[in-house]
């Protein structure tokens, strides 16, 4: 569980560090998807928010070899508690005295499910289900690639669940992978998925946060990283809780994500607040 924290600690400075990013790539220049990444890495802040999600990364593998998916989803959704608190404390962001509350309700469902949770599962997963992995991951990339193109206001929530999806398939990927050796890697459908859905979500968030509502883009990340792998764990890979504690699991869950979405604004806070001459 410090690991899952730390990894949210990671990505939750990132996300500040990469929204201005974003945001002044987009007004260098028109292009899709591939050209806006391109130039937000340009931007130094975009490159420290990759150093410190590349952190988090690791953090997040050390977690999800140890503990259920679902437990280390929500301490990832738990990030936008960390960006809301950063964003104040850096930016000078004001957050109200309900997104403190929804602050103190992330940690406590975080709490609630470290008391509940039990040891990673047992199951190995098929290779059925390696394979709809990399099926999801190509699918999500195609999205990234067709986003420019997307239009009405249902964009940014469509973006914001493609980059959920992106990163959920990247925490069950994790988990599909039991033989690090080049030859086992280059042969298992789950390593491919990985390095595909990462770099989708990457894309489908870089554009997120540069066009639409970025509340809602960040929301539907939320949805889409925590409950399809959380569902994914349990249900194909055994993933438990400790003899008993399956409500508090559930509730605690359920609370930590309610908080995160009750944040989901500050995908784009930095991007309100920051002084003027920022990107």
């Amino acid at each position: 569980m410090v690991c899952a924290l730390g990894a949210a600690v990671c990505f939750g400075t990132a996300t500040v560090l990469q929204a201005v990013a974003a945001r002044a790539a987009g007004a260098d220049g028109g292009g899709g998807e591939a050209a806006l990444l391109l130039r937000a890495l340009r931007q130094w802040r975009y490159v420290a928010g990759l150093a410190l999600d590349g952190l988090g990364f690791l953090f997040q593998i050390a977690a999800l070899r140890s503990l259920p998916i679902y437990a280390v989803s929500a301490a990832l959704a738990s990030s936008l508690a960390v960006t809301a608190v950063v964003a104040a404390r850096l930016l000078g962001v004001r957050l109200s005295g309900r997104e403190w509350g929804a602050v103190a309700v992330v940690c406590a469902g975080l709490g609630m499910l470290g008391l509940a949770s039990g040891p990673e599962g047992n199951e190995d997963g098929s290779d059925t289900l390696r394979y709809v992995m990399l099926a999801v991951a190509v699918g999500m990339l195609l999205l990234a690639f067709a986003g420019g193109r997307l239009s009405g206001r249902g964009r940014a929530l469509v973006l914001g669940l493609g980059a959920g999806f992106g990163f959920g398939v990247v925490e069950v990927s994790v988990r599909l992978i039991d033989d690090l050796s080049p030859a086992a890697l280059l042969t298992n459908p789950a390593a491919y998925a990985l390095l595909i859905g990462g770099g989708a979500a990457f894309m489908l968030l870089t554009s997120a946060l540069q066009r639409g509502s970025v509340t809602t883009a960040t929301a539907g990340m939320v949805i889409g990283e925590t409950i399809g792998p959380a569902t994914v764990g349990v249900v194909w890979l055994g993933d438990r809780t400790r003899e008993g504690l399956a409500w508090l699991a559930a509730l605690g869950f359920v609370v930590a994500v309610t908080g995160a979405l009750a944040l989901a604004r500050f995908g784009e806070a930095p991007l309100e607040e920051a002084p003027a001459g920022e990107g």
